[in-house]
């Protein structure tokens, strides 16, 4: 786990909540205060959906709500003229992403053992962070799946052109 303080706020919020940058994840939660403070679990609501909804993957893949589907929510509850006094997002990496980025055999970890690789963006007066995190079903020494997320995450963002610095 590191965590990476954002040196350009704007130019991360904007890629965040007007690109799809971030749409290979899953809103966890969110907490996002401004006027009011807006608490959001991500965690889908199964009251919402008919027995046959819910377990239908094509209407509900997953646990979790999609970020692209919450990302103009978010953005409507932030946007305007004054600074968001804090937020908190959690993100789950998608699960087909996991599987997909972790296909070169660097990591040892098993993929039925990975509950997610997660990224944790907090916001307030001293500044942005993103720090990084796993999850794992069962306690494992082998600390590959974290020294390799936390590699992958300097990378996307180095690749996508924010500046940031490990604190």
């Amino acid at each position: 786990m590191i965590a990476l303080q954002i040196k350009n706020v704007k130019n991360f919020m904007g890629k965040l909540l007007t690109s799809d940058l971030f749409d290979a994840y899953l809103l966890s939660e969110a907490t996002i205060a401004t006027y009011n403070t807006f608490i959001i679990d991500g965690r889908q609501n199964q009251e919402f959906y008919t027995s046959e909804e819910w377990r239908e993957p094509s209407v509900r893949p997953y646990d979790f709500s999609m970020w692209k589907d919450m990302r103009t929510i978010c953005f409507q509850l932030i946007k305007g003229r004054r600074t968001p006094v804090s937020f908190k997002f959690v993100f789950h990496l998608i699960p087909a992403y996991v599987e997909s980025i972790l296909k070169d055999g660097s990591v040892s970890v098993p993929l039925e053992l990975i509950g997610a690789l997660v990224l944790t963006l907090k916001y307030d007066s001293s500044g942005l962070t993103l720090t990084t995190g796993t999850s794992l079903s069962t306690f494992l020494p082998d600390r590959s799946l974290d020294i390799f997320w936390d590699k992958y995450n300097k990378l996307f963002l180095e690749n996508a052109g924010i500046d940031f610095e490990e604190k």
